[in-house]
């Protein structure tokens, strides 16, 4: 079975806010010392959602959990399919990041496990992957899901995307001026020049104009090169 095909399976599962922060013991292997660093992280989470360093570190051990129950009954698996065992790994894995991941975003609080399901769905469900990067964008007033979303589409070779999230979120004086930067670049890599050097321009209104600075020089630099090469052609 495709990977959507099970990812879609396990969104379609009841689940609660109250849940978050709760440990779900895996009945297939033994946790080997993992019980209280993996309590732990949970309430860091409950407490923080957005909490990325207890977010990886305890998608890290659910990953480790699933793939080494990977060979176990598995109910969302087709019997005609028979994937090799680094397949089977790395789906169980995946499948394990996207639960944990949709549990902790069930906090309305909660934008990184929103970014982490977008990274995950992104290429066989570009468009719930977006919409995804967008309800994470609104929960965050600081832009910081809003540059991760930016930075997931443009290392996926869609700067359009990345642009339409962008220009329907951005708020300068109040975003991280990240957000700025990668909406430059993005409409280097779409061919749009001109986006580029508004885009530019609106980082003149960021409150923290040293941060700016640093940013200005280089992205200045790499409109430059995108007109010269223009030019060439």
């Amino acid at each position: 079975m495709a990977l959507m095909q099970r990812l879609r399976r396990l969104i379609h599962r009841p689940t609660s806010a109250s849940s978050v922060g709760a440990r779900h013991p895996s009945p297939s292997t033994p946790r080997r010392g993992d019980t209280i660093h993996e309590d732990a992280l949970r309430a860091q989470l409950a407490d923080d959602p957005n909490n990325i360093e207890a977010f990886c570190a305890l998608a890290e051990i659910v990953r480790r959990h699933a793939a080494e129950g990977h060979g176990e009954h598995d109910p969302l698996r087709d019997t005609e399919d028979e994937p090799t065992a680094a397949e089977l790994r790395s789906q169980a894995a995946d499948l394990a990041v996207w639960a944990l991941a949709e549990e902790i975003g069930g906090n309305p609080r909660g934008w990184y496990p929103l970014v982490e399901l977008g990274r995950l769905s992104l290429a066989e469900d570009p468009e719930g992957a977006v919409r995804r990067f967008k309800t994470a964008a609104e929960r965050d007033p600081e832009g910081r899901a809003l540059a991760e979303g930016l930075a997931i589409l443009r290392g996926a070779g869609m700067p359009v995307e990345a642009l339409g999230l962008g220009v329907g979120h951005w708020r300068v004086r109040e975003h991280t001026p990240e957000v700025g930067q990668h909406l430059v670049r993005a409409a280097l890599e779409a061919d749009r020049i001109f986006e580029a050097k508004q885009h530019l321009r609106a980082l003149g209104m960021h409150p923290d104009q040293e941060a700016v600075a640093g940013m200005r020089r280089e992205l200045e630099q790499e409109i430059a090169a995108s007109e010269k090469r223009a030019a060439g052609h």
